[in-house]
C-alpha cells in the first residue's frame, strides 16, 4: 500500500508542477481539468503525509525513551508516544476511508422523484412535506432545486413530483434516500384523532449528462401537449410540454417545467436514460444478492428505509437503527446527522468487505 500511496503522492506533486507553469495557468480549460485531478488528489495526500509525520514522531519518541537517562526527559518521551500510538489508529483507518472504492456517480446531479405510496389523501400529502423537506435540505446545502414535472392534488398534495437538484456533493450525499418512507400521524383530514399509517416513494438517481447515455430513437413516443398547473389550470398556452414513452419498457416520462420545448426535450430525454440506467443497476444488484446483503441501503423502493413517527416526535432510520427525537428540525430539512450516520455505515460494510 506504501507503493500505491507514492504513487498517488508523485502524481499530485506533478499535477502542482504542471499548475503553477505559464503555459498551463494561461490555459483556463487545461488549467480547470489538473486543478479538478488535484483537488480529488489532495485528500488522500494529506492523510498519508499526516499519517507519516505520527509515524515519525511515534519512532523518534520511542528512540529518545531507549536513549535517554533523564527521568523527566524520559517522561516526555513515553508521554509523546503514547499520544502518537494512540493517533495511529485513527490515522490509519481515516487514510483506508479514502482509498475505497469511488461512486462513480457521486459527483454528479440528482434527480428526485417522490410519488405518493398507501394510504390516499395522507400519502400525498406526505410526499408534499417530504419534497419540501429535500428542498429544504437543498437550500441549505447551497444546491438549486428544479421541478421537472409536478402533479398535485386538490388539497396541496403531491401525487408525484420529478425534480433536478444541483450542486457539489448532491448525489453522494442523497444517494441512500431512496425506497419507502412510512409516516404516522393524525391527518388534517381525521375527525376522530386517529393516527394513520401512510408511505410514499423516494427514487434518487444520478443525472446522467448527453455524452453519458444513447437512446434509440426509435424506441421512443414523443407527445408534445401544454404545460398544466393544479387542476388542469392552463399556465402556458403554447404546446412546450414534453411526454417521452420507452416503447420496450413502457417508461413515461413528463417534463413541461421549462418555457422552451426544446430544454423539456432534453431534461425528459435525461431523466429517462437515467430511469433505465438507475433499472439495469437494479438489475445487476439483484442478481448479486450475496453483495447487496453485505451493504446498506441500495435504496430500491420496496425496502421500507424510514419511518416519521410524529406522535412520538422521532424519526427512525431502519437501516442503520438509528432514532432522533427532533422530528420537526427533520421535516425542515435538518438531515446531515441521518445522512453521515448513513454514510459511517456504509463505508463500515466497505472496510469489512475489503478485509
Amino acid at each position: 500500500m506504501d507503493e500505491k500511496l507514492s504513487q498517488i503522492e508523485e502524481k499530485y506533486e506533478r499535477l502542482t508542477a504542471q499548475m503553477n507553469a505559464p503555459e498551463v495557468y494561461s490555459d483556463a480549460a487545461r488549467y480547470a481539468g489538473l486543478a479538478r485531478e488535484q483537488k480529488e488528489l489532495s485528500p488522500v495526500v494529506e492523510a498519508w503525509r499526516e499519517l507519516r509525520r505520527v509515524k515519525a514522531a511515534a519512532e523518534e519518541a520511542r528512540s529518545l525513551l531507549d536513549a535517554e537517562e533523564d527521568s523527566e526527559l524520559r517522561a516526555l518521551a513515553k508521554e509523546e508516544l503514547d499520544a502518537a500510538e494512540a493517533a495511529l489508529p485513527e490515522r490509519e483507518l481515516a487514510l483506508k476511508m479514502l482509498l475505497l472504492p469511488k461512486d462513480p456517480n457521486d459527483g454528479k446531479n440528482v434527480i428526485l422523484e417522490i410519488r405518493g405510496g398507501v394510504g390516499g389523501e395522507e400519502s400525498a400529502l406526505f410526499a408534499h412535506s417530504l419534497y419540501r423537506m429535500y428542498a429544504m435540505y437543498a437550500e441549505k446545502r447551497g444546491w438549486r432545486v428544479s421541478i421537472a414535472n409536478l402533479s398535485e392534488t386538490a388539497l396541496g398534495g403531491i401525487k408525484e413530483v420529478s425534480a433536478v437538484i444541483e450542486g457539489e456533493g448532491a448525489y453522494s450525499r442523497l444517494k441512500f434516500e431512496s425506497g419507502v418512507h412510512r409516516v404516522q400521524r393524525v391527518p388534517e383530514t381525521e375527525t376522530q384523532g386517529r393516527i394513520h399509517t401512510s408511505t410514499a416513494t423516494v427514487a434518487v438517481l444520478p443525472e446522467l449528462e448527453e455524452t453519458e447515455y444513447s437512446l434509440d430513437p426509435s424506441e421512443l413516443r414523443i407527445d408534445v401537449f401544454r404545460s398544466s398547473g393544479a387542476g388542469g389550470q392552463k399556465v402556458n398556452k403554447t404546446e412546450t410540454a414534453i411526454r417521452v414513452t420507452h416503447l420496450p419498457t413502457g417508461t413515461v416520462v413528463e417534463c413541461q417545467d421549462e418555457r422552451s420545448q426544446y430544454k423539456n426535450k432534453a431534461r425528459a430525454l435525461s431523466i429517462l436514460a437515467s430511469r433505465l440506467a438507475e433499472e439495469e443497476r437494479r438489475k445487476q444488484a439483484e442478481a448479486r444478492a450475496d453483495e447487496r446483503r453485505s451493504q446498506i441501503g441500495m435504496g430500491f423502493r420496496n425496502e421500507r428505509i424510514r419511518t416519521y413517527n410524529f406522535p412520538q416526535g422521532r424519526v427512525t432510520d431502519h437501516r442503520i437503527g438509528l432514532t432522533l427525537y427532533k422530528i420537526d428540525s427533520v421535516m425542515d430539512g435538518d438531515l446531515d446527522e441521518l445522512i453521515d450516520a448513513l454514510i459511517t455505515a456504509d463505508q463500515a460494510e466497505k472496510l469489512k468487505a475489503e478485509a
